[in-house]
């Protein structure tokens, strides 16, 4: 008996699929083709500020440092240790008004002495894209949520500020 008269329909749809698939490996082994719409338009070195709310620290010593290396993850997916080049932080502020109440004074909020409020500033390589900074696959745009990681430390922020750094800066 000839054997294309016993294969099935399903038969056919499978051989077809996995043709299919044969031929898309092969594309993209040996074309090496991209199959991003986002054309990546230059590398890029970059800096990204990390804002961390409401951080609660009884430690006698800030757990950032600038030149440590901080283990990161964006959206929940690991990335890699990054270097913090900046840190800002400073106590959880409270709004009082003045003796006069025709103006108000921003002071220490002394019922919180262990809330403090941090910004985080690290430097990785990116891809720019029409779409903005790719870093390690990871869209680099304010407003993601990011965990920073040291040997002491898990604390969760959210980038604030992204931008390239410019070659007089690197210097």
């Amino acid at each position: 008996m000839n054997l294309f008269k016993k294969l099935k329909l399903t038969d056919y749809i499978i051989i077809a699929i996995i043709i299919v698939l044969v031929a898309v490996g092969t594309l993209a082994v040996f074309k090496k083709k991209n199959f991003s719409n986002l054309p990546v338009e230059k590398e890029a070195t970059i800096q990204f500020d990390v804002f961390f709310r409401g951080v609660t620290i009884s430690a006698v010593e800030n757990p950032f440092k600038v030149g440590d290396d901080a283990f990161i993850t964006i959206r929940n997916v690991p990335y890699t240790k990054l270097k913090i080049v900046a840190m800002d932080g400073q106590q959880r502020m409270t709004v009082v008004p003045t003796a006069d109440g025709k103006d108000v004074k921003v002071v220490q909020d002394v019922s919180m002495p262990n809330l403090f409020d941090f910004i985080i500033k690290l430097e990785d390589k990116a891809k720019k894209t029409p779409d903005g900074f790719v870093a390690g696959g990871n869209k680099i745009k304010m407003g993601i949520p990011v965990v920073i990681e040291g040997a002491n430390y898990k604390y969760q922020g959210t980038i604030s500020n992204v931008y390239e750094v410019k070659e007089e800066q690197n210097k």
